[in-house]
Formats: structure tokens, C-alpha cells, sequence
């Protein structure tokens, strides 16, 4: 009889620590959503400042929505799609860091500073190669369609 009270206890004890360690699975969890709940908001609020504030995105986001105006009136594939729209956003990406970084460094050194300067040009720089991309990109969906 003393036997089977000790099991019982046992896997009494075993019972409460798998309902503790769900409790705690079930509490990170819950953090584990409202901390993406949060950084989610925190990126759309980043995305609508930029939409808003910077003309070199606002500058691309209407070239985006010409060239989806122009994807719907040549019918272009959805290979083509995907290439276009992956093509925009990269650029729309990259431009975003760019504005990140010259915000940085106008933060770090208000001040005019070569170096701060040259840290600024490049990063422009990185914006200029994927923009060529994105044309080239462009060239090869859209000139087959003029060209008949």
C-alpha cells in the first residue's frame, strides 16, 4: 500500500511539472506574439514616415505604380510580375536603409565631416547600382512588348 502512495505522489509531482512547464510555454508564448505584435507596428510606422517624408521613395513609389499601370496594359506574365515587383521593392528597400544611414550620421555629426561625407556617397552609391538593376530588370520585360 505504501508503494502505490509513493507512485501516486510521483506522478503527482510529474502531473505538476508538466502543467508548470505548460503554464511557462503557454506565458513566453504570449510574450514571444506581443513582442512581434509590437515590432510589427513599430516597421509599419517606419514604412508610412518614409512614404510620407522622403522624396526619393516617394519618387520610386510612383514609378512603381506607372509600372504596374504598364504591367497591366502589356499583360506581362506572372514570371514578369515577380521579377518587377521584386525589382521595386529591393530598391525601395535599399533606399530606406540609405535614409536610415544619412539620418545616422547627421545624428551622429551634424556637422559637416568627410568622412561622414564619403559614408553618405557610398551608401547613395549602393542606391544608383540597384537602380541600373531595376532598369535593366525593367528593360527586359517591357522592350519585347514595344518592339511588336
Amino acid at each position: 500500500m505504501l508503494l502505490f502512495d509513493i507512485n501516486m505522489f510521483l506522478q503527482l509531482l510529474i502531473s505538476e511539472d508538466e502543467s508548470d512547464k505548460k503554464i511557462q510555454s503557454r506565458i513566453t508564448m504570449k510574450k514571444f506574439i506581443v513582442g512581434r505584435v509590437k515590432s510589427t507596428r513599430y516597421a509599419l510606422q517606419g514604412f508610412w514616415l518614409l512614404v510620407r517624408t522622403e522624396d526619393a521613395i516617394i519618387t520610386h513609389s510612383i514609378g512603381f505604380v506607372l509600372f504596374i499601370g504598364l504591367g497591366i496594359f502589356f499583360k506581362i506574365t506572372f514570371t514578369e510580375w515577380m521579377f518587377q515587383l521584386l525589382a521595386f521593392g529591393v530598391l525601395l528597400a535599399i533606399e530606406g536603409l540609405n535614409t536610415g544611414l544619412e539620418k545616422l550620421c547627421d545624428f551622429v555629426h551634424p556637422d559637416f565631416h568627410v568622412k561622414i561625407g564619403e559614408i553618405k556617397d557610398v551608401a547613395a552609391g549602393a542606391v544608383t547600382m540597384i537602380f541600373f538593376a531595376v532598369v535593366a530588370v525593367l528593360g527586359f520585360i517591357y522592350i519585347p512588348y514595344l518592339i511588336r
